[in-house]
């Protein structure tokens, strides 16, 4: 199965990514183009094609939520502002990747049912049992 959608910003396999991964305000994107783009490239996925496999746009997001994960543990800790507002860069990495892990399984699942030909198995009938 693969995904292909009309004319727009998620049209192509790089904005379907990003609409997984929820990185779609233009102004403020979490990665370059150049990134998501890599992460399609280890799947076989190319940031232009406007019909690529669900399950390689699920594992290139799956990736990209990993890498945004470890940039928060690295850099967000926990913090608090002197507004008593509280952020905890370890929960939100934690979130990322349960959210990454799912999609990893998503993409598993539409694989399976990509290779299943749905076939009809011919088995050779026998009206008596064996050994009449």
């Amino acid at each position: 199965m693969s995904v292909t959608l009309g004319e727009g910003p998620f049209d192509t396999a790089l904005g379907q990514v990003r609409l997984l991964i929820s990185d779609v305000d233009a102004d403020n994107l979490m990665l370059s183009d150049t990134q998501v783009g890599g992460f399609l490239r280890m799947h076989g996925g190319v940031a232009t094609d406007t019909a690529c496999p669900v399950w390689v746009l699920r594992r290139a997001a799956a990736d990209a939520l990993d890498a945004i994960a470890t940039s928060e543990a690295l850099v967000s800790k926990v913090m608090r502002t002197q507004a008593g507002v509280v952020t905890d860069g370890a929960k939100l990495a934690d979130s990322l990747r349960r959210q990454a892990a799912a999609w990893r399984v998503m993409a598993d699942d539409a694989e399976a049912d990509a290779d299943d030909d749905g076939g009809i198995a011919f088995l050779e009938f026998s009206p008596y049992p064996a050994g009449w």
